[in-house]
Order: C-alpha cells, then structure tokens, then sequence
C-alpha cells in the first residue's frame, strides 16, 4: 500500500510552526508496513487543496490529510473534499451533539461557529474525536481511502490510534488474498556523539549488502540535534522474516556502534540515565541501587536538572542541584575556594573539578556533574572564547572521590550551546554508569585536555568510544 500524507494550513507554509505532524503520521503508517511515498503541504486555499486531493486519489492507496477541519472560516477541508469529489455537505446529527457536550462539560459558552465542524461530506464515515471538538471522516475517491483528521497534535495522535490505524489495517487484512506483497519493519537508532557523515561511513558496507534469501536491508539517516538518527528498515516475504532480520541487524548495529547508540524510538537521554541510575549499586553502598546524582550548573542555568527532572521516576535517583551562576554562588554553595575563582576564573577546570566535588558532598551523592562556560553571544576573549565549556563528572568510591575534567569549544548560537552541553552532561552520567569511556563528541572542535579526550573509533569497533 502506497501513502500520502496532506498537512493543510498557511501557518506551515509560512514558516510559523514545525509541521511535525508529517513525521507522527508516516512512523504510525510503517508499522502497519504501509510505507509513505508522498508529502505534501498546501495553503488553506481551494484551488491549491482540490489539486492536492485529486493528485492523492489518483496515485496513492491511503491519504492522511491533516488539518483544516476548525470552526473558522479558513478551515476549508471537508467542503473542498466534497466539492472535489462531487459529493454534498450535511449535517452530522450525532456530532452536532458531541460538540455541544464538549463545551457543556468545559462550563464554556458555544459559538454557533463551532457547529460548522459538524458538517460531513455524504457518503463519508466520521471519526469521533475523544479529546476535540472536530470530527474526523473517512471516504474512498479514486483508488484511495482518505483519513481527515484534526491538525492539533494531541488530537491527531489519538484519532489515528482508535481510528485510522485499526481501519487501515482491516483493509490490508481484506486485501491479504490479491497479491504476495512484501512485509516492512523498522526501527529508530538514536545516536550522539557522532556526525552523519561519519556514522554513514561506519556503516556502510551494512547498507551497500544485496538482498539475500529474499530479505532486503536499507539504512536511513536523520540529524536531529545534537543527536544523529539511524533508521534501519527490513523488507521480506513475511511479517516473521521481517522481524528476525530486523532484530538481526539492529543486534549488529549496536555491536558496530557500541557507545553511541544511547536509545531506540522516542526515547530521550535523560530518560536511560533516571533508568540506569535506579539499576546502579553504588560502590559505596554495593548491592543497594539505586546510585544518587547531583548536579551544579552555571551557563546551562538549570536546564540539565530541569531535563533530569522531566523523567518519571526521577525523584528516586535525583538528589538535588544548584545554579551556581556567580561566583558567589560557587563560594557559598559549593564551597569553590575563593582563590581558585581568583586565580583562575570561574570558566576553568580547577573550578568545575572543585564544583563538581561540591556537588557530592553537598547532596551526599555517588556521582555529581557540573558545568560552567561561555554560552555568549558576548563574554569571551583571546584565551576563553564565546562556546568555551569545562565539564567535571565526580564520583564517590570506597577509597575517595574521583574526578573527571574535560573541556571544548561549541561554536553555536546560546540556545544550542546549552542544548548541547547538556547533552554531553547526560551521556558522561550515561557512560559512568554503563563503565565505558567518557569520551567527547568526535567532532567537537578546540577539545582542551583534561582527563577525557575524544576518540575515534575504527569502522567495526565494538568499543564505546564517540
């Protein structure tokens, strides 16, 4: 089955949102192994949307078309879809009362405006919304079956799960008996510490393999910063080949690539490090996880702590941090001796090394990291540039307290140099606790020393090195 998938709206066009409603759709589709051979946006005008709808129906089996099903005069989907297709507009009784009741249960006055959601193309099949007041419908034009959806992430995200998912692939099942076809699985490989070019190349004698025993191999790749997305994607006659071979390569992916795959799908970085925390057995209290982590920050300002704290189940690994953004706050917080700041300025690795310890000690943690650098756009000079960070990752043991020190220039705008830094923060944390090198991203520029170097690993490596 061939999809597409129609995002309507100005806004997109305009530049004034993230159509990240694309993305959602198309993963959703390839699990049910319908794999996505067009995308399209178009304005909220009709010449442009019935041009959109007829070039879908004529070469595309399932249409997602999201957006445009509002209460306001620019949302135009289901009376250009009826008029595209030669079909009338009515009114859809039964949501006319879902809507009413959506607004009875919120307390809130309705405007006549919303009842405008209400109105159908004949013929078509609506989609409750659960968590809205705009239906969705389903009809069939051309060769294909159309899904009109609301644009409002949540929305659309629960619609395709209780309603277009399930139908698609009851269409499949009835199809099952007309052709051999071929089964697709995939998976995503979330990755840092690596650029996209380097981790192709570590690969790609992988994705250059012919097909073999009728089972073909395709690796995608996708920068989603400060991380580097690997899509491994599997074709074969059957849906168990597809995912023995699947769970094969993605087996040989992470023994290739070691250290720098940190997750698979949608999950993030802090939430590995909150779940290796709680597995951890400190060696100061051997056999009793989970290990305890403090942080103290200075030119993230909180962010690190705010990104930990996000995670459920953060409060049993979590012990607390400081924003030591002054000096004082070094001083009198994290008792930094005043001579080191004197000495050596707050950007420095005696400095972080002596925040880092205080950290420990303060919240009585088994590892602690800190930060402190330049995130500009201003601040810098000859020997501290704007981008300069120096990171301490400090960890308690049974004979005292060891200390780990690096430092990098990042010569990105303030919002990334705090994304990133963070970023390298959580996967130093990631990397103590799995025992392997605290290595830097290998493609960090001006690396300064300290006891944590980058390192390049060689294609085939099984170690974990970035």
């Amino acid at each position: 089955m061939k999809a597409e998938i129609i995002t309507i709206g100005d806004e997109i066009l305009r530049g004034e949102i993230v159509d990240s409603n694309k993305a959602r759709i198309a993963e959703r589709l390839l699990l049910l192994d319908v794999e996505t051979h067009f995308q399209v946006s178009v304005r909220d005008h009709p010449e442009d949307m019935r041009h959109a709808f007829r070039t879908a129906a004529d070469r595309a089996d399932v249409v997602v078309v999201s957006g445009g099903l509002g209460p306001t005069r620019d949302d135009r989907t289901a009376e250009v879809i009826a008029a595209t297709f030669g079909r009338k507009l009515i009114v859809h009784g039964p949501s006319v009362a879902a809507i009413r009741r959506f607004f009875e249960r919120a307390g809130r006055p309705m405007a006549d405006t919303n009842l405008k959601q209400a109105m159908i193309p004949e013929g078509a099949e609506v989609l409750p919304n659960p968590v809205g007041t705009a239906p969705g419908f389903t009809l069939r034009a051309g060769r294909a079956r159309f899904f009109c959806l609301p644009g409002v992430p949540r929305e659309l995200d629960r619609m395709l799960e209780e309603q277009v998912l399930p139908r698609i692939e009851a269409d499949r099942a009835a199809a099952a008996g007309q052709g051999s076809g071929r089964v697709v699985r995939a998976r995503l490989l979330r990755t840092f510490g690596i650029g996209e070019s380097d981790l192709e190349a570590l690969v790609s004698d992988i994705a250059r393999r012919p097909p073999a025993g009728g089972v073909e191999v395709e690796l995608g790749f996708r920068t989603s910063f400060p991380d580097n997305l690997l899509r491994p994607v599997v074709r074969a006659p059957s849906a168990g080949e597809a995912e023995a071979a699947l769970e094969r390569l993605c087996r040989e992916l992470r023994t290739r690539l070691g250290a720098l795959v940190y997750g698979e799908g949608e999950q993030t970085l802090e939430a590995v490090v909150v779940r290796e925390l709680a597995r951890a057995a400190p060696p100061t209290r051997p056999g009793r996880p989970p290990a305890w982590l403090a942080v103290a920050e200075s030119c993230t300002g909180g962010l690190l702590a705010e990104r930990i704290t996000s995670v459920p189940g953060a409060s049993a690994v979590f012990r607390g941090g400081v924003v030591a953004y002054s000096n004082e706050a070094k001083r009198d917080l994290l008792g930094v001796p005043a001579d080191l700041l004197e000495r050596h300025g707050a950007v420095s690795d005696p400095v972080v090394r002596a925040m880092a310890a205080g950290a420990l000690g303060r919240f009585a943690a088994d590892l602690a990291v800190a930060i402190t650098g330049i995130s500009g756009p201003t601040g810098g000079t000859p020997e501290k540039p704007v981008g300069l960070v120096h990171i301490a990752l400090a960890r308690s043991g049974p004979t005292g307290t060891s200390v780990d020190t690096a430092s990098f220039v990042f010569p990105f705008d303030r919002a990334r140099h705090r994304r990133l830094t963070v970023q390298v923060a959580l996967d130093w944390i990631r990397r103590a606790l799995l025992g392997v090198d605290l290595a830097l991203p290998r493609w960090a520029p001006h690396a300064r020393g300290g006891t944590a170097q980058p390192r390049a690993p060689a294609a085939g490596s099984t170690g974990g090195a970035a």
